[in-house]
């Protein structure tokens, strides 16, 4: 599936995605709090689809090693100017997809992905890629927008005709149950699906899945 029209579109839009406010300051501090403990300082992780670095800045220090990746090379050209600013030891961030991650010996013990799944053209193939790269028992963690719970004029209507123009991304509308039963297909248990959202309802679960 050709991806090159997202790459263009994150390249394009990563000054302007990079200065825009995160919607939910509590709930996203809320999403980190749950992720920081689950992760071990012996930990290797992988995050997909970082973006610019901000969660990847606020989690590395608390684990051995901490690769970063998006597929947006002017994502991560704003995420390597934040690490210079603030380097973090064995944090990396590198333009790549998930099928293009090369795995060490040892694996890794938590992917994460963070308003991610909804973007990729093959969940179910990128779920699979995701379960190869982790060790056993591996943790997979993401907060997905499921656009299939959210108003059907979103996903049937307003983001294909944005897509036309230019302005959205390819977005995959799925509901929380459809992802659910995708995640564990692929072969994963699920343990928690929660909404960290502050004071209304949100489509988007934070789910944590480990690799069976």
């Amino acid at each position: 599936m050709n991806t090159e029209k997202d790459v263009s579109f994150w390249d394009r839009t990563s000054r302007k995605y990079a200065k825009s406010a995160i919607a939910d300051q509590a709930g996203y501090e809320r999403s980190l709090d749950r992720t920081r403990a689950l992760l071990e300082p012996e930990d290797r992780v992988l995050e997909l689809g970082c973006g610019t670095g901000t969660t990847a800045l606020r989690l590395a220090g608390d684990v051995e090693s901490y690769l970063a990746t998006d597929i947006s090379a002017g994502m991560i050209a704003i995420a390597n100017e934040k690490s210079a600013a603030d380097p973090i030891s064995g944090l990396v961030f590198r333009i790549a997809a998930v099928e293009t991650v090369a795995p060490d010996a040892a694996g890794f013990d938590a992917i994460l992905g963070f308003n991610y799944l909804h973007l990729v053209r093959d969940l179910s193939d990128t779920l699979r890629c995701i379960r190869a790269l982790l060790v056993a028992d591996g943790f997979f963690i993401s907060k997905t927008p499921c656009v299939g719970d959210m108003n059907p004029l979103i996903g049937f209507a307003l983001l294909p005709a944005m897509r036309m123009v230019g302005k959205a991304p390819y977005a995959n509308v799925f509901k929380a149950a459809e992802l659910n039963r995708h995640i564990q297909d692929a072969g994963f248990d699920i343990l928690v699906s929660e909404s960290h959202a502050t004071g209304r309802r949100d489509a988007r679960p934070y789910i944590v899945a480990r690799k069976r």
